[in-house]
């Protein structure tokens, strides 16, 4: 369905009026299709125009479809660029599912090519430039459209080219046909000989849709044209799409090469995507004169595609049988679905006015018939065109999914992925997607859950950086910060401790957290010479340090208890290195002899032996030489001390 910009009559429509999801306010109806209603709304909470695209009721209850839906909307979404119509926003309202894009004002080149007829070359090629960034932007970005028609592409007011439905287009051909409908839907005047044959579509199908539509726009006719959709189809798979000079005199060579290009029935023949296409376009149009870009046919192009049946249908899938609920064949430029029954043979015999039967002339057009009708069942029942149907198995256990894959007359390959939200072993996609019509016997992809993405993290204890980044890229891991402290077991370099802990079971690409050694950590060593020893050993003890005291020694000057001397008196050291203090005993001490009475020389002499310093004090002069006091008179003194003697 295209971006539609002319309101249609809107009577007895419950939705005019109601606001969707809070924010949006139908204003009016613009078009109706097979899929969806599309609707003039208002977005109030930005203030702006939106065209709401609804999704009819009974393909809103098909939640496989609402999914696809949803996820191709998303897709879609992800596309931002100047030639694309851009989808703002999807939700769901009260069982209303709908779809928010940009509302454009103009006309779609179908509407164009009605009022025009034909495009001169440079227009065409203006369009198609356009029309090929926008399909360029979706293949690098990984969408393909599906379907590429004058349709889904808009010219604005201002001239500027839009693109619709990327993506939609997607979910539509892929969700829209049930196992019990069996009709493969698509613009059958725009597939691609591989979406005929096969159900499947790359880039290169919207090249080749590009390509007609191309022709479309030089010749004003459709490349193929027929009385059914299946006439239409045979048509690009067993024929070639003409030259367009075929169609209109005097366009060049050029044009007739690039349109050959891009519409080869061989896939792997034109060129890869949308970008490979436009570059060849621009190389092309250089060749070409003002002369030759602005040249027009007479009218008669416009005149021969208003004479020619229209072949927007689609075709059925082997046993199609009609359905309910299948999209009706009317209004809007929604893809349409019929179901084609094989044409009955006419006028085999003929009576004459006499009453006679006579049959002249019926056996050729008869056994052109028979012919046709054979070669149409064959191809569509027996032959490249027989048709399987991808089964819903979306959310199944592998062995029912395998075995309803089989019974559909496909052939099923499975694949495991992980999954946050599937539990293992169920079907979490389908490749070519649930509903899709695809040739008998053809590979249906099964991705099955193998449940959350778990890996275990390893022990990096004790390795390098450089091991425990390699270890974790092992373990589908990645390393995340990486800190650094000291540690008096670990070497410098290795692995302290990780975050998570080994053992824990993480995400693929998970951040694991290291810390590094930088060894034993050094500590500086603090002098205590001269201070207490027991204050000092305590100190160091706080440090990590231990400390040797035992040693102790006399010493006249330090006191006792305090350090004489350490070792290392300064520098650094390890937790758990020792630092010796020798300790001081304090001076040796030494009895005090009583000299008192006797003569000062032996007083001297006997003092001085002990180790004492001897002052001499006279009292009277002096004159008799003897000792009368002593300070200090016994007990004991440090050694060196000075003993004062008192003489008269």
């Amino acid at each position: 369905m295209t971006t539609y910009t002319r309101a249609v009559s809107s009577t007895d429509d419950a939705l005019i009026g109601r606001t969707l999801d809070g924010r949006y306010r139908v204003l009016s109806r613009l078009a109706d299709g097979g899929m969806a209603t599309v609707y003039l709304a208002v977005d109030e909470r930005l203030e702006r125009e939106v065209a709401l695209k609804v999704m009819r009721t009974h393909l809103a209850h098909d939640e496989t479809f609402v999914d696809r839906f949803r996820r191709e909307a998303r897709s879609a979404a992800a596309l931002s660029h100047p030639h694309v119509v851009q989808v703002y926003d999807q939700g769901e309202d009260a069982g209303h599912v709908f779809l928010a894009m940009e509302y454009v004002s103009g006309q779609t080149l179908r509407e164009v090519l009605a009022e025009q007829g034909t495009l001169s070359p440079r227009a065409a090629l203006d369009v198609l430039d356009a029309m090929l960034q926008a399909l360029g932007e979706a293949h690098r970005k990984g969408l393909i459209h599906r379907d590429v028609k004058p349709e889904n592409v808009i010219i604005n007011d201002n001239g500027t080219v839009k693109v619709a439905d990327f993506g939609l287009a997607r979910a539509v051909s892929s969700q829209t046909m049930t196992s019990s409908s069996g009709v493969l839907l698509g613009t059958v005047a725009y597939l691609s000989p591989e979406q005929v044959e096969r159900g499947g579509a790359d880039a290169r199908s919207d090249v080749y849709a590009a390509g007609l539509v191309l022709f479309e726009m030089l010749t004003g006719t459709k490349a193929f044209t027929g009385e059914t959709p299946i006439h239409v189809a045979y048509q690009h798979v067993h024929g070639g799409v003409p030259q367009p000079s075929s169609r209109v005199d005097d366009l060049p060579p050029a044009l007739d090469d690039l349109v050959a290009v891009a519409t080869s029935r061989d896939p792997d023949e034109r060129p890869a995507d949308a970008g490979e296409l436009l570059e060849l376009v621009r190389r092309t149009r250089a060749t070409l004169s003002s002369d030759v870009l602005d040249a027009r046919p007479a009218g008669a192009a416009a005149a021969v595609a208003a004479s020619l049946p229209t072949a927007t249908a689609a075709f059925p899938a082997r046993h199609a049988a009609p359905s309910a609920d299948r999209p009706s064949p009317g209004g809007g430029s929604d893809t349409t679905a019929l179901s084609v029954p094989p044409r009955p043979l006419q006028g085999v015999v003929v009576a004459d006015p006499s009453g006679r039967r006579r049959g002249r002339n019926w056996w050729p057009a008869a056994f052109a018939s028979m012919l046709l009708a054979a070669a149409t069942a064959w191809f569509f029942f027996l032959g490249p065109g027989a048709t399987a149907t991808v089964p819903s198995v979306l959310d199944r256990p592998q062995d029912q999914a395998v075995a309803a894959v089989r019974e559909a007359h496909l052939s099923p390959t499975v694949q495991e992925a992980f999954s946050e939200e599937i539990a293992a072993g169920t079907v979490m996609g389908v490749e070519p997607g649930v509903g899709s019509n695809v040739g008998r016997n053809s590979d249906v992809v099964l991705t099955v859950s193998k449940g959350k993405e778990r890996y275990e993290v390893p022990d990096l204890t004790g390795m390098t950086r450089a091991e425990a980044e390699r270890r974790l890229a092992e373990a589908n891991l990645a390393l995340g910060k990486v800190t650094s402290t000291f540690d008096d077991e670990v070497p410098e370099g290795q692995v302290v401790s990780l975050e998570p802990e080994a053992g824990t079971q993480a995400k693929r690409d998970a951040k694991v957290a290291l810390v590094l050694s930088k060894g034993r950590e050094p500590i500086e060593v603090p002098d205590f010479t001269g201070k207490n020893a027991e204050e000092a050993g305590r100190a160091l003890g706080d440090l990590g340090l231990n400390v040797d005291s035992g040693e102790q020694q006399n010493d006249d000057t330090v006191p006792a208890g305090d350090v004489i001397s350490q070792s290392p008196r300064d520098g650094t050291l390890f937790k758990g290195d020792t630092v010796k203090l020798v300790v001081s005993k304090g001076p040796v001490m030494v009895d005090v002899p009583n000299v008192v009475g006797k003569q000062l020389p032996e007083a001297r002499r006997i003092l001085e032996e002990a180790g004492f310093q001897v002052q001499v004090e006279r009292a009277f002069g002096g004159v008799f030489g003897t000792v009368r006091f002593q300070d200090p008179t016994d007990g004991q003194r440090p050694k060196g001390s000075t003993v004062k003697v008192t003489i008269v």
